[in-house]
């Protein structure tokens, strides 16, 4: 029987894409409970459920001014967190994967922030912005959209494309999520349409993906080049992947940045001090530039492969 360790080191993606909070804290709490819940029968589309509610509750309690709705605000999201740990370590070490895990995986974050967004827009709608007489009002509505969804929806989703692109390259295809726009399409055409909630999924996963790709024109044009020259990544020189690969891992440390626990990190700490704001303007400005350098170096080293290639 594998020991907690074995099981712990074998719930991880890989070494380059790991948080260091995540590996010795978030990883591990999440193991234990994914090993409890597994001993008592618990699915982890049940758990990712659970982390929802959780989320959306720590949501509710942003939304008051007071410390002591805020800790329990810090509480439940962390809770949150760990359940989605959780759900992946189980899914990975049993197997339980399937379609359903896979949407409420993608859509238990998404709920977690609208709510959170929602509860700090209440919270400051009817407070003065910082230095004037005059009331957020409709304004903080406008910041939170801003930094919602024309920045932390973009910064996330390239951040995740990234790593599953350098999974690829260490693990190969088994070890990657990596997807692309015209096979996801093709799974939705290929779909019943009495299976409408198949559909619905691949059809949204499938425009994820090709928004990913809209972004990225230069890996784009890097894998076409594998795929050409060397039939696929697992063909190419060893040299060359390796360079990929070298150029690739110091950008794991920004999609960890613009991943999870940083900008938790910041939204609590802007919540207890009372000032909920900054953590938007955290969003527009801070993570918004690191999105664009990580981004800006990525393309550079695949337009830097293409050209050895």
């Amino acid at each position: 029987m594998a020991t907690f360790k074995e099981m712990l080191q074998a719930s991880f993606k890989s070494k380059d894409t790991e948080e260091w909070l995540d590996v010795y804290f978030t990883r591990p709490i999440g193991l234990v409970f994914a090993i409890l819940w597994n001993k008592l029968g618990i699915h982890p589309n049940v758990i990712t459920i659970l982390s929802i509610f959780l989320g959306v509750g720590a949501g509710v309690m942003f939304g008051y001014t007071d410390l002591w709705h805020n800790i329990a605000g810090v509480l439940l999201l962390m809770f949150a967190n760990f359940c989605d740990s959780t759900d992946g370590q189980m899914a990975r070490l049993t197997g339980k994967k399937t379609l359903i895990g896979r949407m409420l995986d993608g859509f238990s974050g998404d709920v977690w922030f609208v709510a959170i967004y929602s509860a700090i827009c209440i919270r400051l709608f009817n407070q003065n912005i910082p230095g004037t007489d005059v009331h957020w009002h409709f304004l903080i509505w406008v910041l939170a959209f801003v930094a919602g969804v024309m920045c932390h929806s973009p910064q996330s989703s390239l951040a995740d494309y990234y790593r599953q692109i350098h999974l690829l390259f260490i693990k190969g295809k088994e070890g990657s999520e990596l997807d692309n726009y015209a096979q996801q399409r093709q799974i939705y055409e290929n779909l019943p349409k009495s299976k409408w909630l198949d559909r619905l999924f691949f059809y949204n996963y499938a425009n994820y993906c090709k928004s990913q790709e809209k972004r990225t024109p230069k890996f784009q044009k890097m894998m076409e080049m594998i795929k050409e020259q060397y039939g696929g990544v697992e063909n190419m020189p060893s040299d060359l992947k390796e360079q990929f690969i070298k150029g690739s891992r110091p950008l794991m440390k920004y999609t960890n940045i613009l991943t999870f626990n940083v900008r938790a990190i910041t939204l609590y700490v802007t919540c207890l001090l009372n000032c909920p704001w900054v953590y938007l303007l955290v969003e527009i400005i801070v993570l918004n530039v690191i999105y664009i350098y990580m981004h800006k170096k990525h393309e550079a080293l695949c337009k830097m492969i293409i050209d050895k290639g």
